[in-house]
């Protein structure tokens, strides 16, 4: 029987638990008939300690914390008692006011505070401690606050978050609210993190006609966008149109004006590659970044050699007596190219003599003491091919000296690297963006050497730089076909080039998930159950693998997943993990998460302030649940992420396949069933299969991993730069 629905009023005197991102929260209250603190939770955004709150709702029993409150209906009043007014101002609400300053201020103005703050901060300075300037900074974040909350109450009702709020306010200031009115698809356009379907919403709410010229834009811009996500750098007009139909839910005639209207104003651009043939549609900074690398590609190859003079053959005779061996044909093949032409191409598997041939290149140009640059996409990637080349390298976003004040790089066609040869590993990383910077930042004599893995999946990021250059007619490209790497077991270099092939070759079957054999290095537990799948790989991470190999769990073990949802997704397996190797009681909630002192993390977007980017891997070194804030290790550096940023993190105890690009793990473990079906490609399960040192263990369905191999169609990229270098 349902309890009838009942009235509380009272203070909030504190709050136990807050979801940030869909406000749930579980708080005290203090009943102003005087009566005893009672339990509430649900939905409560923005309250802060000291508010008094007018509650609907009906009590129900919880099997572990008692008697709730659960809340159906509330309204949040600024406080009016000197008690209320001192839990509000104590909450650390207001920046620049703590506990201490909290008292001083109340103990002064007693219930007439909030007046004081909002309309009479000047008379602050009576304070003893308390200056103009202070006043002033103290009256400014009043104010900050004030409105935010102001625009929290106009949004709370179309599911926007704190989060999303405080961007908001940030960026358009005290016009938030107008612009939402008047304007409502600015906010998807220049704020991250808000996309297309909250303006929308908030857009129809607020009674924009469907078929209104603002919002048909912006769906264009958003479907573009979204392209871009999947890896385009432009997309055909018709399935552009039909996407952005299909999004609107409206008919695909009224939309073609609006979109030739679009391009006339040059807010996109329209390219065909040939007469005849279908017109793309491409946003104008990624067209640019096509032409840039276009035109600087083409830079290099009309300079000539800068190089001191060099007897190539000489050299390779001088690297082979320094590595004590004798070079195979095609490694001697790839030094010479690289060493003879302004830009060359090196692209291969594992185990086929890519870091030999790196390690006696970089020996040869330090042996004529020629200026030398190395980079790499990611930090991992970069720590790599310093060991392996015994040189100085770093990220190219550090190589390019990032400035986070103009949000771009100083390093460019003005001020280009100080550096005759550049080195760049792992290139098949290269998105469209980064690619453009790098290729702006060299001088016209510099040679440049892109070494990748062609197989590999392409970069994150929009385009396929590397593939698209490896067509170049002018460019020289080597490919290593044989495997050196051929020590006894090794298993993963010769299953990856089984799977290259196409062919279907099963790692060691195991029936249990125990018994692992130190001699062989890839590993299948087969399972169709993926509860079964989830079972194992928790058990596997969290003790089998640590007991018998002697490796550490956190920083040896990778799990890498081809999906972010099921009961094998990213998700699910990071809260299994984190409970299983993490059982802190202390933690800070976020949305779905629970950060943990300790936790592994991954940072999910580029944070040029930080210079911490998208694939970072860090640690939780501590946390501050009352403030919302923690502190993050990334390469040693650490971190404060306030609560508007930690949307920018997640955990790490199982990523993306697509993540763990340019990375290498001692140990991987890779779920795989027919769950996954829409991922299973060749080349992702090629890419998580090489991201292992020393053994990779699938744990599965056999027939998801022969449906994978066999399937070598990966998903067809729409970029606009082999029109470009073919001209």
């Amino acid at each position: 029987m349902t309890s009838p629905q009942q009235k509380i009023r009272g203070v909030l005197e504190r709050i136990v638990f807050l979801n940030e991102e869909n406000q749930y929260c579980v708080a005290e209250v203090k009943p102003s008939d005087g009566s005893p603190l009672v339990t509430i939770a649900g939905i409560l955004p923005h309250v802060q300690c000291g508010e008094t709150l007018s509650l609907e709702g009906q009590w129900s029993r919880h099997p572990k914390f008692g008697d709730q409150f659960k809340i159906s209906r509330f309204k949040a009043e600024l406080p009016a008692t000197v008690h209320g007014i001192r839990k509000y101002l104590g909450s650390g609400l207001v920046q620049g006011i703590g506990p201490g300053l909290a008292e001083k201020i109340v103990d002064f103005f007693g219930d007439q505070t909030l007046r004081v703050l909002s309309s009479e901060s000047g008379r602050l300075q009576k304070i003893p401690g308390i200056g103009k300037q202070r006043a002033k900074a103290i009256k400014e974040a009043w104010d900050k606050q004030a409105l935010e909350r102001e625009i929290m109450i106009f949004l709370q009702t179309y599911g926007v978050t704190p989060g999303q709020c405080l961007r908001l306010t940030q960026h358009f200031g005290s016009e938030t609210r107008k612009i939402l009115k008047e304007e409502p698809f600015r906010m998807a356009r220049e704020i991250h993190g808000i996309g297309f379907k909250t303006a929308d919403k908030i857009a129809r709410n607020l009674g924009l006609p469907n078929d209104h010229r603002e919002r048909i834009e912006a769906g264009f811009l958003h479907v573009l966008a979204e392209c871009e996500e999947e890896g385009h750098t432009r997309f055909p007009t018709t399935g552009l149109v039909e996407k952005t139909a299909t999004l609107l839910e409206l008919p695909e005639a009224p939309l073609l004006p609006i979109l030739r209207e679009m391009v006339k104003r040059k807010d996109l651009l329209a390219k065909v590659d040939a007469p005849g043939e279908e017109s793309f549609i491409q946003s104008v900074p990624l067209a640019k970044a096509e032409e840039t690398i276009a035109k600087q590609i083409q830079v290099l190859l009309d300079n000539a050699n800068a190089l001191p003079s060099i007897k190539v053959e000489k050299a390779i005779e001088w690297a082979q007596d320094r590595a004590r061996f004798a070079f195979a044909a095609e490694q001697a093949n790839a030094l010479q190219s690289a060493l003879e032409n302004k830009i060359s191409i090196l692209t291969g598997g594992p185990g086929t003599g890519k870091t030999t041939i790196l390690n006696a290149l970089v020996a040869i140009l330090k042996a004529k003491k020629v200026p030398l640059q190395l980079g790499a996409p990611t930090g991992r990637a970069s720590r790599r091919l310093s060991a392996s080349a015994r040189h100085h390298s770093q990220t190219i976003h550090r190589l390019l000296k990032f400035d986070a004040q103009t949000g771009g790089f100083t390093a460019n066609e003005t001020q280009p690297l100080k550096a005759d040869f550049v080195i760049i590993d792992e290139s098949s990383m290269l998105d469209t963006r980064l690619a453009s910077s790098l290729l702006r930042a060299l001088s016209p004599k510099t040679h440049l050497v892109l070494v990748g893995d062609a197989d590999q999946l392409p970069s994150v990021g929009p385009g396929q730089v590397f593939r698209d250059l490896m067509n170049h007619h002018d460019i020289p490209m080597i490919r290593l076909n044989s495997v050196f790497r051929q020590k006894s077991g090794n298993d993963i270099v010769n299953l990856a080039h089984q799977i290259n092939q196409g062919k279907v070759q099963y790692p060691l079957k195991m029936e249990k998930a125990s018994g692992f054999d130190r001699s062989r290095d890839a590993f299948f537990l087969p399972t169709e159950n993926p509860e079964t799948a989830r079972h194992w790989i928790v058990e596997l991470v969290s003790q089998v693998l640590p007991d018998e190999l002697g490796v550490k769990a956190l920083s040896d073990i990778q799990v890498l997943a081809p999906m972010h949802r099921g009961e094998t997704g990213v998700g699910n397996l990071n809260q299994r993990l984190q409970e299983a190797l993490n059982p802190t009681q202390s933690f800070l909630p976020f949305g779905s998460l629970n950060f943990r002192p300790g936790d592994r993390l991954i940072q999910t977007r580029n944070n040029y302030d930080k210079m911490v980017f998208n694939g970072d891997m860090g640690t939780v070194v501590s946390i501050d649940p009352s403030a919302r804030t923690l502190v993050a290790s990334f390469e040693g550096q650490e971190h404060q992420y306030e609560k508007d940023e930690l949307s920018e993190l997640s955990l790490a105890y199982a990523i993306s396949i697509h993540k763990s690009q340019g990375s290498e793990y001692p140990i991987v473990v890779i779920p795989i069933l027919r769950q996954h079906y829409m991922m299973l490609q060749r080349n992702l399960i090629y890419t998580a299969l090489t991201r292992a040192k020393s053994k990779a263990i699938f744990v599965g369905d056999p027939r998801a991993y022969a449906m994978a191999i066999r399937n070598a169609s990966s998903h067809q990229r729409h970029t606009g730069l082999p029109r470009l270098i073919a001209t």
